[in-house]
């Protein structure tokens, strides 16, 4: 008798399980990198999120690792984003760039994993990179650095300092960038072949949107006064060789380390030497070093951001945008015409 009476009650339960349960299916895909039936995407800092969100569109699901407005070299991973990784559908990171993250993805074996470093090449730099000035149209100055096709084969710059590691900064050399991108579209083809065309068709749009501004580059930077720019730390070696252009950074690829005595005194001559009127800072770090030095040569300072991510501070609000500014200030500190 109280079975009976139970019957109906049970049914309910089981039906509202039952319902519970497809709505969970619907709206987080559990164990599938799916979220409302769209792939899941963790990137691991600005950079990568900016690729991802460009290339996969309105078919798939974007969170950083790294919030607005923390240094991407600082990141440390928590149990609970690393345990989270593991149901990502696809994470994209760089190799080399945040320890932690690197750590994290060993941990978690996500199924699917987009290493941008893999997609392009890295190269050795130091504090002092100085670009090839040998190219087809440098006419003194601004050269395209002896750059051909993608502009990998035959170019190589010049790390001159005894300090120089390999260099993640590779979103800030348009062509690399764009390398990266093609490899990131592939890897969003691989693991969502459901929306393959829609990738495909996103990137070569992003492709070619790189492309006008590496050209945008190219014709900006020339008829340049001076070659040398100072800047906080050693972020735009690629930059540099792929415009024939010279960086002096104070710091090396670590923003967080502090410049020697030596350092320092060889920046004051390399600034009178080379006629440089502008230290550049940056948005996440401390502008302090690079003001004190503007000050002890009377120079003066602005930004250049090697768009480790997107702020209040940030001169755009996005990597394009914000690359532009970044042209801007070059043009004025290098004294186009």
């Amino acid at each position: 008798m109280n079975i009976r009476r139970l019957r109906p009650t049970t049914a309910l339960v089981g039906a509202a399980a039952l319902g519970l349960t497809t709505l969970t299916a619907c709206s987080s895909d559990v164990g599938d990198g799916r979220t409302d039936g769209k792939l899941d995407v963790v990137a691991s800092f600005y950079p990568l999120q900016f690729l991802a969100q460009r290339i996969g569109g309105n078919a798939i699901h974007v969170s950083s690792l790294t919030k607005p407005g923390v240094e991407p070299h600082d990141l440390e991973i928590s149990p609970r984003q690393t345990a989270d990784l593991s149901k990502a559908g696809l994470v994209v990171y760089l190799k080399g760039l945040q320890p932690s993250v690197d750590r994290a993805i060993g941990q978690a074996e996500p199924k699917h994993v987009a290493d941008a470093a893999s997609y392009t090449t890295l190269e050795d730099h130091g504090t002092e990179v100085e670009g090839d000035h040998g190219g087809a149209d440098a006419g003194g100055h601004g050269g395209e650095g002896g750059h051909g096709g993608e502009g990998e084969k035959g170019h190589e710059g010049h790390a001159h300092s005894g300090d120089a590691a390999a260099d993640p900064h590779i979103w800030l050399d348009p062509v690399r960038y764009a390398q990266v991108a093609k490899g990131v579209g592939k890897a969003l083809e691989k693991a969502d072949p459901d929306h393959a065309t829609t990738y495909k068709k996103n990137t070569t749009a992003l492709v070619k949107e790189l492309t006008t501004l590496d050209q945008d580059f190219r014709s900006g930077l020339k008829d340049r006064s001076s070659d040398t720019f100072i800047t906080t730390h050693a972020a735009f070696g690629y930059l540099a060789e792929r415009y024939g252009l010279r960086q002096e950074a104070i710091s090396g690829l670590d923003p967080e380390s502090e410049p020697s005595p030596a350092r320092i005194k060889g920046l004051h001559s390399v600034a009178k030497k080379d006629k440089v009127n502008t230290v550049f800072f940056e948005t996440l770090v401390s502008d302090r070093t690079a003001k004190t030095l503007a000050g002890d040569l009377h120079l003066r300072t602005d930004v250049l951001d090697p768009i480790e991510g997107i702020g209040d501070k940030s001169k755009g609000d996005d990597y394009i945008q914000v690359m532009r500014s970044n042209l801007k200030a070059l043009q004025k500190a290098l004294g186009t015409k």
